[in-house]
């Protein structure tokens, strides 16, 4: 990766997991959620997606920044789930019941911390209320700190056909600087506990963090690829102390620099690349065959807040739990932050929305374009005018498209742009949250404050 490129195109942007992103929610109604669940019966993507928030995890480690807190009691947990599941019926009596379900994902925290059979219950739910498509996606995500053979092997019994792993990093030392508990079982075992029963495999690394250095996280990711894990994501720590308090700790330590992060991206790309991955967005490496790999190559990948996905598997996101952000046609809706808030609201028939953001009509263009462009690093303005049903200046006149800008950015490598294509090439990847922030018309006058991309 280029020095100059990373110096000047460094800078604090928008992750871009949902447009507009999270930090310009305000307050927001249960009635306005209701509202928006009734009319997005009526999207064109009628598929439906559940994302469960478990909050809790037996251990925070101090990057961490997700919406997680410390175990509670055993009585507290049991009545947060009891909250889960009569959500699940809150909301679903406003959903169309001949609506199918394309994705269920746990989220956390670390939901492998609840009971095997408590997050069975939960999918059986979910899945005796709505149809479902072929080969839906259910998925969770694990913390292999805490979880023994028995625990790998019920998982994948529990109607789960996609685990990822939360690896981190294999090495030890950097694993106790940032407080994770390391694999309880060698990851060998793990993935042939899985394989034998089908599950899809993920793996997810985090580069960035106290000690690590280019040759230690790559040491990390050959050890990994040497497993032939279905997909695995290589996300860059996101330093961001002015919300997450506990990443000071971070800053004792000593944290690496943008270069020296750019270095450990580059040889993990290397290595996936030379056994056979594929990249798909920003931080994901697929092998060639998976469907991601398939709908990068037609330009048809997707995502959202749970990550990348196909149109296939795409629904509009209901959201259950404490802090969840649920995805809709027209409005993002997000839960309150507070467990007991959240548990007693549920159990007295209340739904706990509390901010969201209800887009207009160009604002969802907004969010067609930078979506097909931070998933497919490109942007066939002639397409997606006859997929959206909006002609190619009318999409453009309502972006911050400047000429100017997108010119410059041309010179320095990191794009290709005509009046009907606009290509990120191969330098410019890692700055594809900068070309998005370049076309975003509410960056004009931002203030906010945002991770960097490297």
């Amino acid at each position: 990766m280029k020095k100059n490129l990373i110096e000047k195109y460094n800078v604090s942007v928008p992750r871009y997991t949902s447009y507009p992103p999270a930090n310009y929610f305000t307050a927001f109604s249960a009635e306005q959620y209701v509202a928006a669940i009734s009319e997005s019966n009526t999207a064109r993507n009628c598929h439906i997606s559940f994302y469960l928030h478990i909050p809790y995890c037996h251990q925070l480690c101090h990057y961490c920044g997700c919406n997680s807190y410390p175990m509670q009691k055993t009585e507290m947990v049991e009545r947060y789930v009891r909250a889960l599941h009569k959500e699940i019926d809150l909301v679903a009596q406003h959903i169309d019941r001949n609506r199918a379900i394309s994705q269920i994902h746990y989220g956390g925290g670390s939901p492998s911390a609840l009971p095997v059979g408590t997050l069975k219950a939960l999918n059986d739910h979910l899945l005796s209320l709505f149809p479902v498509i072929d080969q839906p996606e259910i998925a969770i995500e694990c913390h292999p700190g805490f979880l023994d053979g028995n625990d790998w092997e019920a998982l994948s019994k529990a109607g789960f056909n996609r685990i990822s792993i939360g690896v981190q990093d294999f090495d030890t030392e950097v694993l106790q600087a940032v407080n994770r508990k390391p694999a309880r079982l060698p990851i060998e075992t793990i993935v042939a506990l899985l394989r034998a029963n089908n599950v899809a495999i993920n793996m997810d690394f985090l580069f960035g963090l106290p000690i690590q250095t280019p040759e230690s996280f790559n040491r990390s990711i050959e050890r990994a690829v040497a497993l032939r894990p279905d997909r695995l994501t290589t996300f860059s720590y996101g330093h961001c102390p002015w919300i997450f308090k506990r990443q000071l700790i971070l800053e004792k330590r000593g944290l690496p620099s943008p270069a020296m992060k750019a270095a450990m991206f580059e040889s993990a790309k290397n290595t996936l690349h030379s056994a056979g991955y594929e990249c798909v967005g920003m931080d994901h490496f697929v092998l060639p065959d998976d469907e991601l790999a398939v709908a990068l190559r037609t330009h048809r990948l997707h995502r959202n807040f749970q990550g990348y996905c196909t149109r296939r598997t795409t629904g509009q996101v209901y959201a259950l739990g404490v802090t969840g952000i649920s995805q809709m046609e027209t409005a993002y809706a997000q839960n309150t932050k507070n467990i007991s808030e959240y548990v007693e609201e549920i159990e007295n028939g209340r739904l706990t929305t509390r901010k969201g953001y209800q887009l207009t009509h160009e604002q969802r263009i907004a969010r067609e374009v930078i979506e097909t462009l931070m998933c497919n690093y490109r942007i066939d303005w002639n397409k997606l005018s006859e997929r959206i049903g909006v002609p190619r200046e009318a999409i453009k006149a309502v972006l911050a498209y400047d000429e100017t800008m997108l010119a410059e950015m041309e010179e320095d490598g990191i794009l290709q742009h005509t009046p009907d294509l606009l290509t990120i090439t191969g330098d410019g990847n890692p700055f594809v949250r900068n070309v998005a922030m370049a076309l975003d018309p509410l960056m004009r006058s931002e203030q906010k404050m945002f991770s960097k991309p490297i």
